[in-house]
């Protein structure tokens, strides 16, 4: 028999991200994936501000960055002609240090986390299906059907499933997964392609035929298509061709088409499971919830939810904290599962819409909205932080607590950078660690060494007010870098009362 710390099924991004910290950490894993090989194919492209934040702590951000591509600009085209630009630049400037948006496709991001899977000795074992699994005293023993077809009993921990919509760990839990499909069929091409919206910027075709979306990649010439098929055509959705598709939305942006590199269809869906644990097994990443492409943000909330398990299994595995304290997975991450779907549900249900009141506010009032929504910069920074999922945060939790200055216990830590630097250096490593903006007591100085938790005191500058930190203050920050505890004073007998409470014995272990 086979025994790892974890069991993971699924070697998508949220699979193989899970692999990665647990690995970074020091726990044993296993992870499976019923397919013979990386997909090729992709629909996920859009890597968020804060996925790239917390990469930094994988050393995974700048070659996400570097083989990737910046998106300049989003256009929006109506009757032929673009009426609306949103510059991209630079539009979250001061809020992190990713302050763009950037298209890096899901089958090159799958084979960037491979490969650095693989420098800690992990391999995904294709061609292995997960067929049963109970849970045990101390563990879960799972049944597995291996590429000779011969069967295995592998004995873990705990079992993580990251297996895609048709999750088959979600099934054997029977939990529910509620929700719907949209009654749209959508598109997917990879094509080398030219005209005037194969700029490397994004365009979007707001007219009251097909709806369309051109995403630019890397290389030159080549987009991502993504639109719908309407009419008696979506009917045929099975058996559709590119050629069946490529009509009035593509002609109407005049984008001529050299290559189709590979082309698929299939539905959205809108579903949150009711529940991310039972026992010893997770939902994470498409198992646990799906949403509509607006905004990319399902592959983002894969991620999310495989950092925020990561450190709480390595904790507890590693023995320095109780196993309440994967109690709180579920709550932090299904109640933003559960907004995220509702608001991609308006947006989606907006720019599909069929009717001449749904084209009136597409190709009359929105291109007069978009320039004036450009021209603000608190607009342009609403927009930033919902999409980027900087705002993301779990106040009210229980592992959160307190406020000191703007900064709530729950938080993700803001960016504060000038001249002199920034504040998130230190956070590359995966720990426990306290930060102050301003003066400390000899207590807290004290405490920290003796306990060895990782003390960051940072002279007060104009930089830390602006971002809305306190001063003279203190924030326990997580390992995933969200703010445990905002505080006032400088007393540490806050922090360990917070550790005792959570009954988390080990503040800092060396990744």
């Amino acid at each position: 028999m086979n025994r790892s710390d974890v069991l993971i099924v699924g070697a998508g991004p949220t699979g193989l991200v899970l692999a990665l910290w647990l690995s970074k950490l020091g726990i044993r894993v296993r992870i499976i994936d019923k397919t013979s090989a990386p997909g090729t194919t992709s629909r996920a492209l859009a890597v968020q501000a804060r996925t790239l934040e917390l990469y930094r702590q994988l050393d995974l951000a700048d070659a996400v960055v570097q083989n990737g591509h910046r998106v300049a600009a989003a256009n929006f085209w109506v009757k032929g002609g673009p009426v609306a630009r949103l510059p991209l630049t630079a539009v979250g400037e001061g809020l992190t240090p990713y302050s763009f948006l950037e298209i890096y496709p899901q089958d090159q991001h799958e084979r960037l986390l491979i490969t650095r899977l693989e420098a800690f000795g992990i391999k995904v074992e294709r061609s292995t299906e997960l067929e049963s699994f109970e849970e045990t005293g101390d563990g879960v023993s799972a049944q597995l059907r291996l590429p000779d077809g011969q069967q295995e009993i592998c004995q873990a921990c705990y079992l993580a499933g990251c297996d895609g919509a048709r999750s088959i760990v979600r099934k054997a839990l029977d939990t529910d997964f509620p929700g719907g499909t949209y009654q749209q069929i959508f598109y997917v091409a990879d094509v080398h392609a030219s005209g005037e919206a194969l700029n490397g910027e994004l365009h979007v075709d707001l007219d009251e035929a097909d709806f369309l979306a051109v995403f630019p990649m890397a290389e030159q010439g080549r987009a991502r298509l993504i639109g719908t098929v309407r009419d008696e055509r979506a009917e045929q959705s099975e058996n559709l061709r590119f050629e069946d598709v490529s009509n009035h939305a593509i002609q109407s942006m005049n984008v001529q088409i050299e290559r189709v590199n590979w082309f698929s269809t299939y539905r959205v869906h809108h579903r949150v499971a009711d529940h991310f644990r039972t026992g010893r097994a997770f939902l994470l990443g498409d198992a646990a919830h799906v949403h509509s492409p607006v905004g990319g943000q399902g592959m983002n909330t894969g991620i999310g939810d495989a950092i925020n398990l990561a450190w709480k299994l390595a904790a507890v595995l590693s023995g320095g904290a109780e196993t309440r304290l994967l109690d709180s997975y579920e709550p932090e991450r299904i109640a933003f599962a559960r907004k995220l779907v509702a608001t991609t549900d308006r947006v989606f249900s907006l720019v599909t819409a069929q009717g001449p009141m749904a084209d009136l506010l597409r190709t009359r009032l929105a291109p007069l909205l978009i320039p004036k929504m450009a021209a603000f910069e608190t607009s342009r920074e609403f927009l930033f932080r919902t999409v980027s999922q900087i705002t993301l945060n779990y106040r009210t939790m229980a592992l959160s607590a307190g406020v000191a200055g703007h900064v709530h216990g729950g938080d993700r830590l803001p960016w504060a950078h000038d001249g002199e630097g920034d504040n998130y250096e230190s956070l590359k490593q995966p720990v426990w660690q306290v930060h102050v903006y301003g003066d400390t007591s000899d207590e807290m100085i004290a405490w920290c060494l003796e306990h060895h938790l990782p003390l960051q005191v940072f002279a007060w500058r104009p930089a830390f007010e602006a971002a809305g930190l306190g001063r003279n203050g203190f924030y326990l920050l997580r390992p995933d870098t969200y703010v445990a505890i905002a505080e006032n004073s400088s007393d540490p007998k806050v922090i360990e009362r917070y550790f005792r409470d959570h009954a988390i014995r080990t503040f800092f272990t060396n990744p």
